[in-house]
């Protein structure tokens, strides 16, 4: 047990003792129950994973993950020995065997579904490194988003300043350019670092004729045989990801003339943030409220953007590298939500088109998902690079939410957590009731309330880690730090809830022991959201880290829950013990 010294003025200091974290009542019980005089055996263990933590192993895979976790803390023998003490158990619990989510990580859903039955994990202004106005273009932040597993990338094409070249940047800011073919390169070496389903190139092309034939010759020379070129004009049905796996699709709408700016992205606008909202991110939006306003009109279609009509003059090579054509359904909202034709669709709209339209047209636009695809990008006052609540397009079946990756901030943190499910792939498969409508051909309405379908039982009992991970004084310059938890559901209106653990006062290792019960009418689309605060009398609370579960893919059971900083990477040290289970 080490001591810590916090001098509070030139006279006076204080001095704390880091205790180790203390094993839960609930866990030496366990291990009475699961062992014979202080010894769990390799039997012990296999029934313990199999009757409490709802794992279907072998006795083989039992004793091999005991041999593992012995072999990671140097400090045992494990030549001869094959048994577990109550610590050893207790720290069992707390090593990072013993996730909450299936490890290894593994692909297990059914991927030869089309497209269009599944969410994909998509980014927005893919190029940019930070705001939307000023910051650098560059493909770092390409790369980094395909490492986390990102399968969409946006590049905005323009020509370079003596119309010989083509660059990628935001048209009409200050952001500064990169060019083109380093894009490409960063793409065609990283698409398949994290996941080997297929990479979506969402261009916005802003070039004429000549330049059009030099994007063409840029593509096929990257990509080679990699690229899924074009057949047809259309689809009937989009391909699936197990068909594409390992390629890379060019997406974007049919050729048109270049200098088109974005609609209302303007250097002048200015976007303050609350104290709150530079550490965590805006709090996410009540979906309810949101969804219960009665202001709604009706959802205009997007202007006709000239310069379409001279498609037919684009070059055949650059038409060719089109597999997936966006299209702007004429007619407004109400005709192309009702599109009945042979073929499949991709569509785009801002997210607050998306909000109003699904206030007069929910039913219409779930039922369009069903196998058209359907991408949603932040509005254009998202100057600062957040984002928008993604539950509202993933509740209506959009397939592609489109996120700015390169900041962080609450929002962010419930994409991460949709995209832990699956394996990590970016792509998961829309539940069944997204897909297919009720008996009397009814489709699923998120503004229902539905009856309960289960109970998510939490119970949240100490954590660990940042005495390691973090500064003694990074917290608090006179004492340690003072933490809570805050955790809750992000899901369909009538399941979303926050709730809050009590603070433990001058702790490292703080222990909470409560209890939480979260009733779930769509446990399809929950994720568990978990942060933890460190309470600050005179400012904003400050940061000691986060998590978001996709609820449909826990593991029942006592679980160590790794945390990550504000971009979502993993500390190294820091997690909470928490015990899962339904009921």
């Amino acid at each position: 047990m080490s001591k810590q010294t916090y001098r509070v003025c030139l006279c006076f200091k204080r001095r704390f003792r880091i205790k180790e974290a203390e094993v839960p009542s609930d866990v030496t019980e366990l291990f009475a129950s699961y062992s014979d005089n202080g010894s769990m055996s390799v039997d012990h263990l296999h029934r313990f994973l199999q009757e409490v933590q709802g794992e279907k192993l072998t006795k083989e895979e039992a004793q091999a993950l005991m041999v593992s976790f012995l072999s990671e803390n140097k400090h045992h023998s494990v030549s001869q020995r094959r048994s577990l003490n109550l610590k050893e158990f207790f720290r069992f619990l707390l090593s990072g065997i013993n996730a909450p989510l299936p490890l290894p990580p593994k692909v297990h859903q059914d991927m030869n579904c089309p497209l269009s039955h599944y969410f994909i994990y998509t980014g927005h202004n893919s190029y940019l490194t930070g705001n939307q106005i000023s910051s650098d273009s560059s493909e770092e932040p390409i790369i980094e988003a395909l490492k986390r597993g990102v399968r969409v990338i946006e590049l905005d094409m323009w020509p370079n300043s003596t119309k010989d070249d083509i660059h990628i940047m935001h048209g009409g800011t200050l952001t500064s350019p990169v060019k083109l073919i380093k894009c490409l390169k960063a793409i065609r070496e990283h698409a398949f670092a994290a996941s080997d389903y297929p990479v979506i190139i969402t261009l916005e092309d802003h070039l004429n004729q000549e330049l059009q034939a030099v994007v063409a010759k840029m593509v096929h020379e990257t990509f080679q045989d990699v690229l899924v070129c074009s057949s047809s004009d259309t689809f009937q049905d989009f391909p699936s990801p197990q068909s594409l796996k390992g390629r890379v699709v060019i997406s974007t709408k049919p050729p048109k003339e270049y200098l088109e700016a974005k609609e209302g992205e303007d250097g002048s606008v200015r976007v303050y943030k609350s104290s709150e909202e530079v550490g965590w991110g805006k709090e996410i939006s009540d979906l309810a409220v949101k969804l219960e306003r009665e202001d709604g009109g009706e959802c205009e279609d997007e202007q006709e953007e000239p310069g379409q009509a001279v498609q037919q003059s684009a070059p055949p090579a650059y038409k060719n590298l089109i597999a997936i054509r966006a299209e702007k359904m004429k007619g407004g909202i109400k005709a192309w939500l009702r599109v009945s034709s042979q073929k499949a669709h991709r569509v785009s709209l801002n997210e607050e088109k998306l909000e109003n339209a699904v206030l007069t047209h929910a039913n219409e636009i779930v039922r369009f998902n069903q196998r058209n695809l359907m991408r949603v990008y932040p509005k254009a006052m998202r100057l600062d690079s957040s984002n928008y609540n993604p539950l509202i397009g993933w509740m209506h079946g959009v397939q592609m939410v489109a996120f700015n990756m390169q900041g962080h901030g609450r929002s962010l943190w419930l994409m991460q957590g949709m995209f832990r499910a699956n394996g990590g792939c970016g792509y998961v498969r829309k539940p069944d009731f997204l897909l297919n409508n009720g008996p009397s051909g009814e489709v699923f309405d998120p503004n229902k309330r539905l009856p309960l379908n289960k109970t998510l039982k939490v119970k949240v009992y100490l954590g660990e880690g940042w005495n390691i991970d973090f500064h003694r004084t990074h917290f608090d310059f006179f004492s340690p730090p003072d933490f809570y938890v805050k955790i809750g559901i992000a899901g369909v209106p009538c399941d979303s809830t926050m709730k809050k653990t009590k603070t433990i006062v001058d702790n490292w290792t703080p222990v909470w022991n409560e209890d939480f019960e979260f009733p779930l009418t769509v446990p399809e689309l929950a994720l568990l959201r978990i942060e933890v605060h460190e309470f600050d009398i005179s400012d904003k609370d400050d940061f000691g880290g986060q998590t978001c579960l996709p609820v449909w893919e826990l593991k029942t059971g006592i679980r160590a829950v790794p945390l990550h900083d504000r971009k979502g990477d993993r500390y190294k040290s820091v997690r909470l013990l928490m015990k899962f289970e339904f009921v």
